[in-house]
């Protein structure tokens, strides 16, 4: 079954809405509505799946979204070999470019584990 596309006009919205709001203060609960963070990480993730398409690596954004992507061995069952983590607020953040991934690793910001774990050769994704 296939998955429903975000449209760009839609999920770059979301995407410029939600770090408009980062960028006037911290996020508070709530800040962005949770409807509008969910389609910006979505998007993302499809940005992603579109630049790296595979099922070696899954990303996990929680509570929003999970995607599997980047060329390499298949994950069929259980855990996958390589699993990245993140909030929402950091994967926007890596996604537009406005934090690099080895800052964010650095500052514990990112769960990485795997042999392909590390997305940094596809980021940034979007300009928002």
């Amino acid at each position: 079954m296939a998955r429903t596309r975000i449209p760009d006009a839609e999920g770059m919205a979301a995407v410029r809405t939600c770090m408009e709001q980062a960028e006037e203060q911290p996020v508070q609960p709530g800040q962005p509505d949770r409807a509008t963070q969910r389609t910006a990480v979505k998007y993302a993730l499809q940005a992603l799946t579109d630049r790296a398409p595979g099922y070696s690596v899954e990303v996990r954004i929680p509570p929003f979204a999970a995607a599997q992507a980047v060329a390499g061995p298949t994950h069929r069952r259980g855990t996958p070999s390589a699993v990245v983590e993140m909030d929402a607020d950091t994967w926007l953040a890596l996604a537009t470019g406005h934090v690099t991934w080895d800052d964010a690793r650095a500052a514990g910001r990112i769960r990485a584990s795997g042999q392909r774990a590390d997305l940094s050769p596809w980021l940034p994704l979007l300009r928002a």
